[in-house]
């Protein structure tokens, strides 16, 4: 059925593509698809004249589709999977091109670099936020190296605010919906007052949880741990920006923002999906304290669940300050951008679906950042040669203290066994680059691109290891305990683009990515108890403390055709990709000691594949987008335990197709205003999320299979009233759905692994969501 499907848009849209910015402005454009100005590289262009793979949307389509975070951007790009981790809805797990970071651990970087107005987001945990008045968001695929720096391996994804106007106006809305949904968004754009602007936004999100929490209903109930938590997988955001533009007279701009987020809610649902089957236990113990939970697995979607624990929750705050300095030096801009982000992230899970006390774990995060860029851009000779050059420093700290508590039933039952931990890391960071980037027009139509950036870099480790309570620590490694690991690296790109016509453009393009290499906060320091550490002797020397996991490195070839045809009402674009990459980080969940995971750069591999874009508007009420992407992942080596078992390990998040189709249709309009549905399919094929085993005996090692997605098909509408009279300002009115069919495979999991009994815990995406909008606009 969905490759039916998948034949029908083939046929319908002559592959078209995803590029729904465009669609947007292409509303107001009587001659065609409107053009859409991106800063993808330091410099206002035309999306379609940027020699790189990108997909921008812009604040029309945004508004209409409700996006105001990452985690619901998965669907403007080929090959941009963008998934939220297991159990909370404030970390995200973005992939590109086959490339992710599945470890959320704040030791641990993104393979993905994500910016707000230029300002990086460091960090998965956090990293899903509201911002209320989002003007566009641009999504680079492909290593972005040279401009964006250590790790943009993967892409690049760039949130783009609106700015200070100096005139007076604003919005405001409210929404209701199933589950007792609430949103109210507001925005206020200050008139200027002499040189300075102000704008003001903010915006309230709640809702009541997906899984409603119910006593145990199994005889076992004597072991269960009482909770007061009514329901799990709630909302209740509240989120701030102002924004503070002083432009006096001549050429110099400062631009000051501040925002701020915060999520206090509770958790996901870690709905227990299986266990062992009882044949496959090898351990009496380990069967005596998990086999009873096979009563509480269904791999179905449950809206109702005995839990236990007490307090279960999500909480993230996080702000940051910016101070954007721009001055116009004639044939060049002088930017300078400083910035300050902090964050405090806490959660405290059930991690085994029951209210047995069998897993519960918690986080308390804190981390901030400094950093400081410093970018000079313009053209000379005659605008035959454009130029882009920085540097950039960044600063962190992140501490990580993780409360555990294993098999806790044991205790009421007067039995040992009951693990009781407290797991804590930090790590401190540095990082300096020089970049540069040159376009020169060889001729009219031809241009070599030559780019390059080199980052050092250097790393700290913390470890502590403690049980009891009170608290007895066992390992304690301090700040300074082992050498730093210090990473350099430069990272090269070459572009060469030909415009053929003013309608047709042509590049070839190298590029090499880099992500950082560092020290894995959750490494098993179990066999370190008890004995003198040292890194030079065994077994500090064999630690994972003591040997920092290698950066990973990709070399990515790409050719693409960007069109615009048939009097510009049809926009085509098509990127072809090879990616080598080389020490790839994986994370790999091991459930021991305090549910320890290890790093293994133990993989090369060869990414490839084609991605389709397009709009097309073939008459003037009605824009069609769409997407097609093929992904095709291969390991050339995995060695784990000195052999290469490349045959027998999954690729994780790498589905092989992807595919998106959406129409704008105004179906109305007149003076009373205009009426409009949209619609919106997204499609994901089967993945895989660990890189467990693909073969082999689940009583003695994970197997991938246990823990992979059948993927998706989500259908998104929307049915606006827009522009009508609202006592002098301009009104809307809208009704919407999202996940119209119930889509209800798994989208994450986690696998304890047959150490564990093999405990798995699933996912879900959002049940079927509907409500209703009412705005202002002044």
């Amino acid at each position: 059925m969905r490759n039916a499907v998948i034949g029908c848009i083939l046929a319908s849209t002559a592959l078209a593509g995803w590029a729904p910015a465009m669609a947007q402005e292409s509303q107001n454009s009587d001659d065609g698809i409107g053009e859409i100005v991106v800063t993808a590289q330091k410099r206002a262009e035309n999306i379609q004249d940027v020699p790189i793979a990108i997909s921008a949307v812009g604040s029309e389509f945004l508004e209409s589709r409700g996006i105001n975070s990452i985690d619901a951007l998965g669907t403007i790009a080929p090959n941009v999977k963008i998934e939220r981790a297991p159990s909370n809805k404030t970390i995200s797990q973005i992939a590109i091109r086959g490339s992710v970071t599945i470890n959320p651990a704040v030791t641990w970087e993104p393979a993905v670099g994500l910016y707000l107005d230029g300002v990086y987001i460091a960090k998965a945990q956090g990293s899903i936020f509201d911002v209320a008045d989002l003007e566009r968001v641009e999504v680079l695929r492909g290593p972005q190296g040279t401009l964006y720096g250590r790790n943009a391996l993967a892409g690049a994804i760039n949130l783009v605010t609106r700015k200070p106007s100096g005139e007076f106006g604003g919005s405001a809305e409210a929404s209701y919906g199933n589950f007792n949904y609430r949103r109210g968004k507001a925005t206020l754009d200050l008139p200027a007052f002499g040189p300075f602007s102000v704008k003001l936004s903010g915006q309230m999100q709640k809702r009541d949880g997906f899984v409603k929490v119910e006593p145990n209903p199994f005889p076992q109930a004597f072991l269960a741990r009482p909770t007061s938590v009514k329901d799990l997988g709630n909302l209740n955001t509240h989120s701030a920006m102002a924004q503070v533009r002083f432009k006096p007279e001549g050429n110099f701009t400062a631009d000051y923002q501040f925002d701020y987020s915060r999520h206090n809610q509770r958790t996901d649902f870690s709905q227990l999906i299986s266990v062992l089957p009882n044949n496959l236990f090898t351990n009496p113990a380990i069967f005596s304290t998990i086999a009873p939970l096979g009563l509480y697995a269904n791999p179905d979607r449950q809206n109702r669940a005995s839990v236990d624990g007490n307090p279960l929750y999500e909480k993230s705050r996080t702000y940051g300050h910016s101070l954007t300095l721009s001055l116009d030096l004639g044939a060049a801009t002088l930017k300078s951008i400083t910035a300050y982000r902090d964050l405090r992230w806490q959660d405290s899970a059930d991690l085994d679906g029951s209210p047995l006390d069998i897993a519960q774990t918690q986080r308390d995060t804190s981390f901030h950042a400094w950093s400081q860029e410093v970018q000079l851009t313009g053209a000379a000779m005659d605008d035959r040669l454009t130029y882009v050059t920085g540097a950039f420093y960044y600063k962190e700290k992140a501490e990580t203290l993780g409360p555990q508590r294993f098999f806790g039933f044991l205790n009421q039952l007067g039995a040992p066994g009951a693990a009781d931990l407290q797991s804590d890391y930090g790590s401190h960071t540095r990082a300096l680059a020089l970049y540069a980037q040159l376009d020169y027009k060889l001729t009219d139509a031809l241009k070599l691109t030559l780019g390059g950036r080199y980052t050092n870099e250097k790393k700290d480790i913390r470890r502590s290891f403690a049980v009891g309570t009170p608290r007895t620590v066992l390992f304690n490694l301090p700040y300074g305990g082992v050498p730093d690991a210090k990473f350099n690296n430069f990272s090269p790109t070459v572009t060469l683009s030909y415009a053929a016509s003013d309608d047709i453009n042509l590049y070839g393009r190298w590029a090499r990515g880099y992500k950082s290499g560092g020290f894995n906060g959750e490494t098993d320091v179990a066999g370190l108890i008890g004995r003198p550490f040292s890194c030079t002797t065994a077994p500090g020397s064999t630690s994972e403390l003591c040997t920092p996991y290698r950066p990973e490195k990709v070399d990515s070839y790409e050719v693409g055709v960007k069109t615009r045809l048939a009097d510009g009402k049809l926009i085509f674009n098509v990127a072809g990709f090879w990616d080598e990459h080389k020490d790839i980080q994986l994370s790999v969940f091991t459930a021991q000691g305090a549910a320890a995971s290890v790093v293994l750069n133990a993989a090369a591999a060869r990414i490839r594949g084609l991605e389709f874009e397009a709009v097309a508007r073939p008459v003037d009420n009605i824009t069609i987008n769409g997407s097609l992407a093929i992904l095709d992942a291969d390991y050339g080596s995995f060695i784990d335990g000195g052999i290469d078992v490349s045959n027998n390990r999954a690729f994780p998040h790498t589905p092989k197709a992807t595919a998106a189709l959406g129409f704008d249709w105004r179906l109305l309009q007149g003076d009373w205003g205009k009426v409009s549905l949209t619609g919106d399919w997204n499609h994901v094929s089967s993945y895989y999320t660990f890189p467990f085993a693909l073969t082999g005996n689940p009583a003695a090692q994970t197997i991938a299979g246990n823990t992979k997605s059948k993927g998706r098909d989500i259908i998104n509408m929307n049915l606006r009233l827009s522009d009508f009279d609202l006592g002098g300002a301009k009104g809307e009115f809208s009704l919407w759905v999202r996940n119209l069919t119930k889509e209800d495979s798994p989208s994450n999991f986690i696998d304890f692994g047959p150490g564990f009994g093999g405990l798995t815990l699933g996912y879900f995406p959002d049940p079927r969501t509907w409500g209703a909008t009412l705005g202002v606009r002044f």
